[in-house]
């Protein structure tokens, strides 16, 4: 572990096979590419770089085996070795590139791939995969990636292929939509796409939470704190810790009342509950305030799953949004996960991970190719 690293006692981690592929994985977030790695008993995760502490603090806590590095790739490569391995994973923030909030062309975290791309030449390994929003594939950095493959471009020894992938098609109980870019050495063939395995039969909302109470367990995570550098955060706390609602107003819960399974905000009738924007404008999203379905995937679960206006949040049944439980497990994130951080910090590491099914997947096929 390098000196930056939270200090946190690790777990006792699962014996890999020697042959495992080793892997670094790159704005690692809470641990969702390497956990569906490790699912596939064929990856060695070996380092890991994460800026954000609670975060870096819950990967290290599940991959206690794995050196992490707590700050910005810049400072990483700068002051540490780039171990050689033979995968390198990783999404680049995709805050400047997505939709929903304000596309920034000058955005600094649009240029991250660029480090990216020094790490891949300094850890010379076989393969790459990289995970971002659709908008990715329509951005000049995009473009710029893709131009550095060709001759006397960064990563001229390497090829990529570029694809969006539904993560409900790998066992996800989520209607995830993003780019998956794998790339290759150009000496080896590349390793093709995961077989659709659940396509035409999606794993559904009500299958990942089959036996979960409606009713919540509290509003606050349980009193305890760990020792993370030189600062304590609330945690670490267990997935099956965190089946935790919110304090709503009367007048939510009136709205919420009025929302049946699937449906949203265009079925709240009484008038006397609309907000002046509501009224005044009856089309635009019809996930805003929207409920969950039984039998069907969830929508993408975002760093906001817990605010029913920001999407369809609210669940099938009970006049609440899901709880960070709940949006754990429609991630694919198993019951005894620990986390760090408040609520809120939590809540970003679920959203900002990559869905384990889709990464058990993606290693699958790799492990087919080698």
């Amino acid at each position: 572990m390098s000196s930056s690293a939270p200090d946190l006692a690790p777990a006792d981690g699962d014996e890999l096979p020697a042959a495992a592929l080793t892997v670094l994985d790159l704005f690692a977030g809470a641990g969702g590419i390497s956990t569906g790695l490790g699912l596939t008993k064929g990856f060695r995760t070996v380092a890991a770089v994460e800026m954000d502490v609670a975060a870096a603090a819950t990967y290290q806590l599940n991959h206690p085996d794995t050196e992490v590095f707590v700050g910005p790739i810049q400072d990483w490569l700068r002051d540490a070795e780039v171990p050689r391995v033979d995968v390198v994973v990783g999404g680049p923030p995709c805050q400047g590139f997505s939709t929903l909030g304000k596309q920034d062309a000058e955005d600094v975290r649009n240029s991250l791939w660029h480090e990216y791309a020094q790490t891949i030449v300094r850890a010379r390994p076989k393969y790459f995969v990289l995970e971002n929003v659709g908008a990715f594939l329509k951005s000049a950095q995009y473009e710029q990636l893709v131009a550095a493959t060709e001759p006397g471009g960064l990563l001229e020894k390497y090829s990529v292929l570029a694809d969006v992938l539904n993560a409900a098609d790998y066992g996800a109980p989520q209607a995830r939509k993003r780019v998956v870019l794998i790339g290759h050495r150009k000496d080896l063939d590349f390793p093709g796409w995961p077989e659709k395995k659940f396509e035409g039969r999606h794993r559904t909302v009500g299958q990942a939470l089959r036996g979960l109470a409606a009713e919540v367990d509290g509003i606050d995570l349980p009193p305890r704190t760990a020792p993370v550098g030189n600062k304590r955060l609330p945690g670490p706390f267990r997935t099956i810790e965190l089946h935790l609602g919110r304090n709503y107003s009367k007048l939510s819960l009136a709205r919420f009342a009025l929302i049946k399974e699937g449906g949203n905000r265009f079925q709240i009738d009484d008038p006397k509950l609309l907000p002046p924007c509501w009224v005044n404008h009856r089309s635009g999203s019809a996930d805003v305030m929207g409920r969950l379905r039984w039998d069907k995937p969830s929508v993408t679960i975002r760093t906001e799953f817990f605010k029913p206006e920001k999407g369809r949040y609210l669940h099938p049944e009970a006049d609440r949004a899901i709880t960070h439980l709940e949006a754990a497990l429609l991630q694919g994130f198993p019951l005894d996960y620990r986390w760090v951080g408040s609520k809120v910090a939590i809540a970003r590491q679920i959203g900002n991970a990559v869905p384990i099914p889709l990464a058990k997947a993606i290693g699958e096929q790799l492990l087919s190719a080698r």
